[in-house]
């Protein structure tokens, strides 16, 4: 099953995304078994993302051949189980985590490419910065040694009102493009989960982490 929805859901991407750019798909592996992971990056997963750190250490020997990414809320303490070993950490949603972060690499001596989370749905469940203040925070973070801001993260609230989402989108998409337009480095805009990917592709995400439209539900009694 993993294989042949893999395999459905990068047939279905190669289309692009509503602005004719290639789509990044991340698998969400939460709760996901280092057999499942694998049989998911032989089928043609290229890029898997956990949302715990201690899951993240648990699995990281035993899943071979994609790029790591950490898509969950990180706690200061936790960076230095991921700096070095990320390809790409999509949550830095306060200010008090990048700098932690930059000093951590500093003394790693290695660079991590970040994406900016942004609450744009205005929910007190979740962290990120206001999107007023995206580029504000864009444009500090971008100055931190030891970090290269690749881009913006956001998840979108859960409602039926397909408008207000569509609108959401769209005000991801122009933060994004204002950062891409002075700076080489923004390339990805990480928005979509398994409920709501194909409007966020429709509306400009170029990067979207699904997890059971790959896995099937989680079980979390294991």
């Amino acid at each position: 099953m993993i294989a042949e929805n893999v395999k459905t859901l990068l047939n279905e991407l190669a289309a692009g995304n509503g602005f004719g750019e290639k789509v990044t798909l991340v698998a969400a592996t939460k709760t996901r078994t280092p057999e499942e992971i694998n049989e998911a990056i032989s089928a043609g997963i290229s890029d898997i993302g956990e949302n715990k750190v201690q899951e993240f250490r648990d699995k990281y020997d035993l899943v071979h051949g994609a790029n790591r990414h950490f898509i969950g809320h990180l706690q200061t303490n936790k960076i230095k189980y991921l700096v070095g070993k990320t390809h790409l950490i999509h949550s830095v949603d306060r200010d008090e985590l990048a700098a932690e972060l930059a000093r951590r690499c500093e003394i790693s001596g290695v660079t991590q490419d970040i994406l900016i989370q942004i609450n744009i749905g205005c929910e007190d469940s979740k962290g990120g910065y206001p999107l007023e203040e995206g580029y504000a925070a864009y444009k500090k973070i971008a100055t931190m040694e030891g970090l290269k801001v690749r881009g913006f993260m956001a998840m979108l609230p859960l409602s039926d009102d397909f408008a207000l989402l569509a609108s959401l989108c769209d005000r991801m998409r122009a933060l994004f493009e204002k950062a891409r337009d002075g700076d080489e480095n923004i390339a990805h805009l990480s928005m979509g989960m398994s409920g709501d990917w194909r409007l966020c592709l429709e509306h400009g995400s170029n990067m979207i982490r699904l997890g059971t439209a790959i896995f099937g539900a989680r079980d979390y009694s294991k």
